[in-house]
């Protein structure tokens, strides 16, 4: 029900406020001091209404960040491969699910995401506690427990539009909240995570 209210929201944005708000949230993640030192950021293309993830992720590959991209399995865990500019994208449609812009290029493995400084994570919202609410998936619930199991802990920022910054989002025992939220007007830090 709560995942259907914010998608409902995001689809009424135009391409204008996509554009606008991708803008905004690219200048204030390269801001964070986390991306500012990082050798290896894990990300993804942002899809429809999702806020808009094209224009940071040139931005970090121009700063010589190695970017890795996810391309979902067919049990939804992800493969992860490097990003080397918007021509090295594909349009993958995966069954009934929304169409994925993934790497093209060779693909890492889905312990490639251990080795990231920080891991930029998509979602619908993100509480006063930093938990997030993803799309339901289970995706990144994955990846947030191959992180855990390898004893990493890069820096997981989550990026969101202001809206969607709220009061409490339901959990679940496997939820891990995240260190930052990342929006066009902000960033907001969570001391829990």
């Amino acid at each position: 029900m709560l995942r259907r209210e914010f998608l409902a929201v995001r689809n009424r944005l135009t391409a204008d406020d996509v554009r606008e708000a991708a803008s905004a949230l690219a200048g204030r993640a390269l801001e964070l001091p986390e991306l500012a030192h990082a050798r290896t950021v894990a990300a993804y293309v942002s899809v429809g209404s999702e806020p808009g993830t094209l224009a940071l992720l040139d931005a970090l590959r121009a700063r010589g960040v190695r970017v890795l991209l996810p391309a979902l399995l067919p049990d939804n865990d992800l493969d992860w491969g490097a990003y080397a500019g918007e021509g090295s994208l594909a349009r993958v449609q995966h069954g009934g699910k929304m169409a994925l812009f993934e790497p093209s290029g060779e693909r890492l493995g889905p312990d490639a995401v251990t080795g990231a400084d920080v891991v930029l994570l998509p979602g619908l919202a993100v509480d006063a506690r930093g938990m997030r609410l993803g799309r339901g998936g289970g995706s990144y619930d994955r990846v947030l427990a191959r992180l855990e199991r390898a004893e990493v802990h890069p820096a997981l920022v989550v990026l969101l539009y202001d809206s969607e910054v709220v009061e409490r989002v339901p959990e679940e025992t496997h939820d891990r909240p995240v260190h930052a939220v990342v929006t066009p007007s902000g960033v907001r830090r969570f001391e829990g995570a």
